[in-house]
C-alpha cells in the first residue's frame, strides 16, 4: 500500500512493485495523484503511462523495485516526479534501452525512450549488480514551464513502515541569490514528531532572511511545547562561494566535489529542550559541490565514490539512491541532495 506525507513541497507516495497486480496499481496510484492536483485528461494519460512503464521495467527486469511519487509546485506551476528504483542487474546498454519504442519487457512497447519523450526532465543512472534509478518529472504545461531555480535539488521523505505520517520534515526556499535548505526530524515517531519537525520548518521558513544560527536559535524557543526535535540548516550562496550551516542533533550534512568530502559540525542536543550550544560554520562552495543532508533513518556507511557518475546525475536520483540502498528499515527517512542547477550531464 502506498503512504501518503504532505510537505510544504507537496504530497509524497511510496509503493512497492512485486508482481503485476503493482504495476496496475502504479498506474491508478499516478492517476490518483494526478487527478488530485487538477492535472488534465491528457495530462493524467501520459503520467499513468510513464508510472507504467517504469513499474513494468522494475518488475521485469529486477523482480522487485519501488516508485516513489511526489506532486510538484513551483511557482504556482504543477507537476509531478516519478522516481523508479531497483537492485536489479543493471541496465548493460544505456544507449539502446533509450531508443523509442524498444521494449524487452513485455510492456506497451514504449521503453524509456518515450518516457524521456513524455517527461519535462529525464535522468537516469545505473551500475552493473547495484541497480537502476530513473527520474521522470512532468511539468503542466510544458510552453509556461517554471523557469530553472539557482539550485536544484531532490528529496526522499518517508515514514518508517507502519506510521501515517513521517516525523521528518523538509524546505528548501530561495531569496536573493541565496538557498535555504532545512531538515527537522521530531523525536521519535508519528504524529507528535511530526507536529515538532514541522514547526522547526515553519520557523526556518518564517525567518528564512536570518543566518542559520539565528534560525535555529529561534527554533529553540519556538519547539518548546513540542517534544522537540534535531534541526539543520544550510545557507547557500554561490555568488559568495560559501555554505553556511548550523547543526543541532542527529542530522548529517556532506558537502562532496570531485576532490573530496567535508563532514559538516553538528552539536548534540534536541532543538525545543537542551541545546547547550548553536553556532554557525562557514565552508567553501563551488560549482561542483554537492550538499546531501539526512536524517538517522538513512545509514552513515555509504561511500559515492562506489557508484560511477553518480554525482553528476540529478540530486533527486542520489536521494533515491542512497534511500535505496542504505535506507535502515525501522525509522522515518530523509535525504535531501542539492547542488547548482545545470551542473549535472543530461
Amino acid at each position: 500500500m502506498a503512504e501518503q506525507l504532505t510537505h510544504a513541497s507537496g504530497s509524497q507516495q511510496l509503493l512497492e512493485i512485486r508482481d503485476s497486480s503493482d504495476v496496475a496499481e502504479a498506474r491508478r496510484l499516478a492517476t490518483r495523484v494526478a487527478s488530485g492536483a487538477d492535472f488534465s485528461e491528457v495530462e493524467a494519460g501520459n503520467i499513468a503511462l510513464v508510472a507504467t512503464e517504469l513499474a513494468t521495467n522494475l518488475l521485469k527486469h529486477a523482480n522487485h523495485g519501488r516508485i516513489i511519487v511526489r506532486v510538484l509546485q513551483q511557482s504556482k506551476k504543477a507537476g509531478l516526479e516519478l522516481i523508479a528504483l531497483d537492485q536489479g542487474p543493471g541496465i548493460s546498454d544505456l544507449a539502446q534501452s533509450m531508443r523509442d519504442g524498444y521494449s524487452t519487457a513485455g510492456s506497451p512497447g514504449t521503453g524509456l525512450g518515450a518516457v524521456n519523450r513524455l517527461a519535462s526532465e529525464f535522468d537516469i543512472h545505473s551500475l552493473p549488480d547495484k541497480g537502476t534509478a530513473v527520474l521522470a518529472r512532468l511539468w503542466f504545461d510544458r510552453t509556461s514551464q517554471p523557469a530553472n531555480p539557482e539550485i536544484e535539488f531532490g528529496i526522499v521523505c518517508l515514514p518508517m513502515p507502519g506510521q501515517e505520517v513521517s516525523g521528518d520534515d523538509w524546505r528548501v526556499e530561495s531569496l536573493a541569490g541565496k538557498s535555504i535548505c532545512t531538515l527537522a526530524d521530531g523525536l521519535g515517531h508519528g504524529a507528535d514528531a511530526a507536529i515538532a519537525a514541522r514547526a522547526a520548518v515553519e520557523t526556518a521558513l518564517k525567518y528564512r532572511d536570518k543566518a542559520p544560527a539565528e534560525i535555529v536559535e529561534r527554533a529553540h524557543g519556538a519547539l518548546r511545547s513540542t517534544r522537540g526535535a534535531a534541526l539543520a540548516v544550510g545557507e547557500i550562496d554561490p555568488a559568495k562561494k560559501l555554505l553556511r550551516f548550523c547543526g543541532v542533533g542527529n542530522i548529517a550534512a556532506i558537502i562532496l566535489t570531485n576532490g573530496g568530502i567535508r563532514h559538516l559540525v553538528s552539536y548534540n542536543g534536541i532543538v525545543g529542550h537542551e541545546a547547550r550550544k548553536i553556532a554557525e560554520f562557514t565552508y567553501p562552495w563551488s560549482p561542483d559541490s554537492l550538499l546531501i543532508m539526512h536524517s538517522d533513518g538513512l545509514g552513515t556507511r555509504w561511500d559515492l565514490r562506489t557508484y560511477p557518475a553518480l554525482m553528476q546525475r540529478h540530486p533527486a536520483l542520489v536521494a533515491g539512491v542512497l534511500f535505496r540502498d542504505f535506507w535502515r528499515g525501522r525509522d522515518d527517512v530523509t535525504v535531501l541532495a542539492a547542488r547548482e542547477n545545470g551542473f549535472y550531464s543530461q
